[in-house]
């Protein structure tokens, strides 16, 4: 056993006495940081213009500041951009992180010196959680990857500007950087197929025992070793022991992953965001993340399914129910105040509070009233491929078509396979089967004739590569949406099908 995974065992130890005293008083904990939160903010702009000084509860908070998204708050965005300090959060961000926009173009998230360890802590702490459950720890001492965009920097108003990952890789702790691959220069490179073909080379002779990254672009680099080698992943990398991913659900990947692994290895699920690190597989053993409530960050729920009305109730984490979809909003120091970060989450347990994430709020299917969301097209892939075992998906999208060219209306699912089930009509009516289980609107369209079962439309290899890479967003943090109400991706997919 080398020194770090022999010191890790006592620092995990401690890391989780500290997790199980908030995770069991989470409303502590949270009022805590609001309190902070407040304090904090009363000399900012947004501090002032709210009426800070005012607020003494969570009610008068809620009253003062009105749930936003990012064009919300993108003209107090506008004024850091323009030099101007104590907007959002005392002073100036100490980054910005980069992101994609859906009606805003490029969004500039801040990222404070306060926030820096809400993502760089969160990350250890989900890897000493493993350590302390399992009492595994020797893949400390082998060779490390974080799959992540590049760590080169712009500047924007004299603020270092850059993506999430790309960020996070210059805080990287001393004890890890001598073990974490690719070499910095190899992680600077821009096109993600120059950059995986350097990371191969790289990496192909280590000892790599933990591999990290969005599961659709860590599967691309076990082809990549597959290819090169002819031997399974877990051949080339016989220490390979735990794998960390994040970004997507794993699902509908979990398959090809371990087939090209060649074996099972441990996993550990986190869920970072350009906007916080919001929570981390804290347990082997349980279902769904800890949400992390003692890392800067004031969360609020808001019900799925009244979030675009008029007066949705805004509920903090002691009012929460289990089961239910909630848009997620966050309060951190970031200077991000009712922030509506678009994903929706479902409790699973409280006390500790472990949640599921389900989906985009703007990500859904309801061109006639279904709203079908993220969790429930995965879930009926899922089913189906259970009942389908020889069939493995690469990726996979789903758009309403409204104007068939013939029959009635339908939803279009886009999958690229890299083995096709026997089947595929079969596959095809039960996938609709589930569907209709899993969301009775739907299943109210199909049995009164307003919508037809939808459509299985296969596509040719690295159809979804080809798209992304025409897209600008091959690897790094990028992912596919899994759904959407319109057919810009669907439409952008019909020169990829499958004869």
């Amino acid at each position: 056993m080398g020194i770090r995974s022999s010191l890790s065992k006592p620092f995990a130890a401690y890391i989780a006495k500290q997790q199980r005293k908030w995770s069991m008083q989470p409303e502590k904990a949270q009022e805590k940081i609001l309190h902070y939160l407040i304090e904090k903010g009363k000399q900012t702009q947004f501090g002032k213009d709210h009426h800070f000084k005012d607020i003494r509860t969570y009610e008068d908070f809620r009253e003062a500041v009105p749930v936003r998204d990012y064009e919300g708050l993108s003209h107090y965005v506008q004024d850091i951009l323009r030099g101007k300090s104590d907007v959002l959060w005392k002073g100036k961000p100490a980054y910005f992180a980069k992101t994609s926009g859906t009606t805003s173009g490029t969004k500039y998230i801040p990222i404070t010196k306060e926030s820096i360890p809400n993502h760089i802590n969160s990350a250890r702490n989900a890897l000493l959680s493993y350590v302390h459950e399992s009492g595994q720890s020797d893949f400390l001492d082998g060779k490390l990857i974080f799959l992540s965009g590049s760590p080169t920097l712009d500047q924007k108003a004299g603020i270092p500007t850059g993506r999430l990952s790309g960020l996070v890789n210059h805080h990287v702790p001393a004890y890890l950087r001598t073990n974490q691959l690719p070499s910095y220069e190899t992680n600077c490179i821009e096109d993600w197929e120059q950059k995986l073909d350097k990371i191969v080379d790289e990496t192909i002779q280590q000892d790599m025992t933990l591999i990290s990254g969005i599961p659709p672009w860590v599967q691309m680099y076990f082809e990549w070793i597959i290819e090169r080698t002819g031997r399974p992943v877990g051949e080339v990398f016989p220490n390979f022991s735990v794998f960390v991913y994040g970004g997507v659900n794993f699902a509908p990947y979990r398959k090809k992953i371990f087939e090209s692994i060649g074996r099972q290895v441990a996993s550990i699920e986190t869920y970072p965001a350009s906007e916080g690190f919001i929570a981390y597989q804290d347990s082997q053993r349980e279902e769904g993340l800890l949400l992390l409530q003692d890392s800067g960050i004031f969360f609020e729920f808001i019900p799925a399914d009244e979030y675009h009305s008029d007066n949705p109730r805004r509920l903090s984490i002691h009012e929460v129910e289990l089961g239910i979809n909630y848009a997620l909003v966050i309060n951190s120091n970031a200077g991000l105040w009712g922030y509506s970060i678009g994903d929706t989450v479902k409790f699973v347990s409280k006390h500790p509070h472990r949640l599921l994430v389900t989906g985009r709020i703007k990500h859904f299917i309801s061109a006639f009233g279904e709203h079908v969301i993220g969790e429930e097209v995965e879930k009926a892939m899922q089913l189906t491929c259970e009942q389908y075992p020889e069939t493995e998906i690469v990726e996979f999208t789903v758009a309403p078509q409204v104007n068939p060219e013939s029959g009635l209306p339908l939803h279009e699912w886009y999958v690229e396979f890299s083995q096709k089930p026997h089947d595929l009509e079969g596959f095809e009516k039960q996938l609709n089967l589930h569907l209709q289980k899993l969301n009775t609107y739907y299943d109210d369209l199909i049995s009164g004739n307003i919508l037809r079962g939808l459509e299985v439309v296969p596509l040719k290899n690295n159809a979804f590569r080809e798209y992304m890479k025409s897209q600008g967003k091959l690897g790094g943090q990028n992912k596919v949406p899994r759904l959407a109400n319109d057919r810009k991706i669907a439409d952008s997919l019909t020169e990829f099908i499958a004869k």
